[in-house]
């Protein structure tokens, strides 16, 4: 057998120190940094296999890629490739799985505790002086609240859902579950989803992006939340309407936001999350929570692992079958 031609489209994605190991089959491997979409077509249209996590792979750089086998996603979330087109196509889409168990729900948590204890604005205020203006020990600027005892929402019951639970329990959270809007759960597990909407004091999303999902969180979503909840979004951009999420914010429908995922990668200054970052009661990070140096390393391990057992014969977390 020929060696395989794989191209792989946006490595600066994977921080440069992850190790990408060999991968154990004749092969000639194409890497570029990255990719703009005019460029898809002419690097993939000779390979047998691509690689890409962010690049988006649309039908008509599919169809001019006549000996493509797999479409190889660096990520969970594999909605930058026309899925469709590829199995029209015979061309298998695989993604890898589970590799941030650890680091999301961490990374949520974080955003959580930041902004039920105000700790940037404090920190800020440390930084201008407030302190020593305040003539005591301490002063009061800003709301603290604990996390035991308030309600919990996920929305999302995947791996990253409950690991987040778990964590939510461990702080002494009430804990109540989720499936997507208009989805009914079965068995006591679930709680309908505008009832998770009323009931929570926090608010976080677990889902995928799909045509059923976006902006699963808009204005009449923001009316339910009766108890000024915090929202939290680790998992994809356009799950949450932001028009909708600046009026939220600016009519104290709920007491503010962590985002680490928005609907366009980077905004650009004009974004409405440029705006909604500036609040003191929002924070938004840039599509990190997933990036701990572990989490990467085992998506890149695993990476290689889906190629090599495609390559022979056997496909692994196949989403759109070739």
């Amino acid at each position: 057998m020929d060696a395989a031609n794989i191209v792989f489209l946006d490595r600066e994605t994977l921080s440069p120190e992850i190790a990408l190991r060999n991968i154990d089959f004749p092969h000639r491997l194409t890497v570029f940094q990255r990719t703009r979409p005019s460029e898809v077509a002419g690097r993939i249209a000779e390979a047998d296999i691509v690689i890409t996590n962010k690049v988006p792979i649309q039908a008509d750089s599919i169809a001019a890629a006549r000996r493509l086998k797999l479409i190889a996603v660096a990520a969970t979330g594999y909605d930058p490739v026309d899925v469709r087109a590829c199995e029209a196509a015979g061309i298998t889409v695989s993604n890898v799985r589970n590799y941030a168990r650890n680091t999301v729900p961490e990374h949520t948590f974080a955003l959580i505790l930041a902004l039920r204890r105000s700790l940037v604005s404090y920190r800020q205020s440390v930084l201008d002086g407030r302190w020593e203006k305040a003539g005591q020990f301490c002063y009061f600027d800003h709301p603290i609240a604990d996390l035991a005892g308030a309600t919990l929402g996920v929305i999302g019951d995947g791996v990253l859902g409950r690991a987040v639970a778990r964590l939510g329990e461990a702080f002494g959270m009430t804990v109540v579950f989720s499936t997507y809007k208009g989805v009914d759960g079965m068995g006591p597990l679930y709680t309908p989803f505008e009832e998770v909407l009323r009931r929570s004091d926090v608010i976080t999303l677990h889902c995928p992006l799909l045509p059923s999902t976006r902006n699963l969180i808009s204005t009449a979503e923001f009316e339910l939340m009766q108890r000024r909840p915090l929202l939290i979004n680790t998992a994809r951009g356009g799950l949450v309407d932001e028009q909708a999420l600046e009026t939220a914010l600016e009519t104290g429908r709920i007491a503010g936001a962590g985002f680490d995922v928005i609907s366009r990668e980077p905004p650009g200054e004009s974004h409405v999350m440029r705006r909604i970052a500036e609040r003191p009661n929002v924070i938004v990070t840039p599509h990190v929570a997933w990036a701990s140096r572990q989490a990467v390393q085992s998506l890149a391990d695993q990476l290689v692992s889906i190629v090599e057992a495609f390559w022979e014969g056997r496909p692994l977390n196949v989403v759109s079958p070739g």
